[in-house]
């Protein structure tokens, strides 16, 4: 008897039941699904000359891309299911989860190597990132990390010293692969997270200055990082070198104009311009479809950023508080920087464009998110709809 009940608790602890849930945002559902169908049809169009190259299949990549969305939808399914106050319970958990991951890539017989990051993982012949699954896990241990000292977060020395020091962990890991694209958004969204969660913006302040100092001694250090800034500055800098794919990307975006060459019609795509189914997948949208199409697009990233928003104000905890707007924060933050690279606002990043670009870690991540969100919008104190 005393058994059963036990087992009666761990199902209420892993699904929560029926009783104190409703529908989920359907909203969310339907951002998401619209931007994962659009990705989908613009990655059909982008892959099928490099696809041929390489494989001698020019549905080889968009073949693989619905490998990932399989298991992504598989991954949203198992997130939205569970009660998110699950992950609070295994919050240490997911800080060893998330340091293992990002170790794994120094592991001789599993590390891969893709271009001047060492960020990969072969096993049995598929890669993996393991950084795109830290997003997630870090931030299940963050969020709960900040509730526990909800008492003590306006303090330096109990609060903010301890964040930065645990932060900091995971900044070396990814400093030493190195990848700061995705060191970028993760520490962008631990920011959010953290002043979300009751820091002050001064002690904030002083850990973004001590990481910017890091970041321009890394950026003296690395000729390879320093050619990213000088192509912001100046694209004409090296054009046929380091700055050769800001330079193809601003040529597919301009010759886009307001309502593109029309889809499947894009030049760039033809070998000139470099990861054109990865973290340029934007310039093949802005030259096919146009200023309207990539505003549009924007638009629904703005939109589920909304939708987190919303399920973070209506959320009936701090912990699902701070994982809405997380999350929410995390992929509306990479869709930023990566269009922001693209169009050369900001140094490029090499991070892939969220539930658009090619990669199967990274959509399943994206979907995992989404289905973590969706499952707090069951439990909100008023319906999200």
């Amino acid at each position: 008897m005393r058994r059963m009940i036990d087992l009666k608790k761990i199902y209420k602890l892993l699904f929560g039941g029926r009783s104190g849930t409703r529908e989920g945002d359907r909203y969310l559902l339907f951002i998401m699904l619209i931007l994962l169908v659009f990705g989908l049809i613009v990655l059909f169009s982008a892959s099928g000359a490099i696809s041929y190259l390489k494989y001698n299949d020019s549905y080889r990549l968009i073949k693989h891309q619905l490998i990932g969305v399989i298991l992504g939808a598989a991954a949203f399914y198992f997130f939205s299911t569970i009660n998110y106050s699950f992950w609070r319970k295994t919050a240490f958990l997911m800080l060893f989860i998330s340091i293992l991951l990002l170790s794994l890539v120094f592991v001789p017989f599993l590390s891969a190597e893709w271009g001047a990051a060492r960020s990969w993982i072969s096993i049995f012949g598929f890669s993996l990132q393991p950084s795109e699954l830290v997003k997630l896990s870090f931030l299940f241990y963050l969020a709960a990390w900040i509730v526990k000292q909800k008492e003590k977060i306006r303090d330096f020395k109990e609060s903010t010293l301890p964040f930065f020091l645990i932060l900091g962990i995971i900044i070396v890991l990814m400093l030493l692969q190195p990848d700061l694209g995705t060191l970028s958004v993760i520490m962008a969204t631990s920011f959010v997270v953290y002043y979300a969660g009751g820091g002050k913006l001064r002690h904030l302040l002083l850990v973004i200055m001590a990481g910017a100092v890091g970041l321009l001694i890394m950026v003296q250090i690395n000729p390879y990082q320093q050619n990213r800034f000088r192509c912001v500055i100046d694209p004409s800098y090296d054009s046929k070198r380091a700055c050769y794919q800001v330079n193809q990307a601003l040529i597919a975006v301009g010759s886009g104009g307001l309502w593109g060459r029309g889809l499947g019609a894009s030049r760039q795509k033809y070998l000139y311009l470099p990861e054109v189914t990865g973290d340029s997948i934007f310039a093949v949208i802005a030259e096919e479809l146009g200023y309207a199409a990539s505003i549009i697009l924007i638009f629904f990233y703005l939109a589920l950023f909304y939708r987190g928003w919303k399920i973070s104000n209506n959320s009936p905890d701090d912990f699902g508080k701070l994982l809405s707007i997380g999350i929410a924060s995390w992929i509306f933050i990479q869709a930023m920087v990566n269009i922001g690279g693209i169009i050369n606002l900001i140094p490029m990043t090499g991070i892939p464009l969220p539930f658009i670009s090619y990669g199967g870690t990274s959509l399943i991540a994206n979907l995992a998110a989404v289905g973590v969100l969706y499952n707090i919008s069951k439990h909100t104190k008023t319906t999200t709809n």
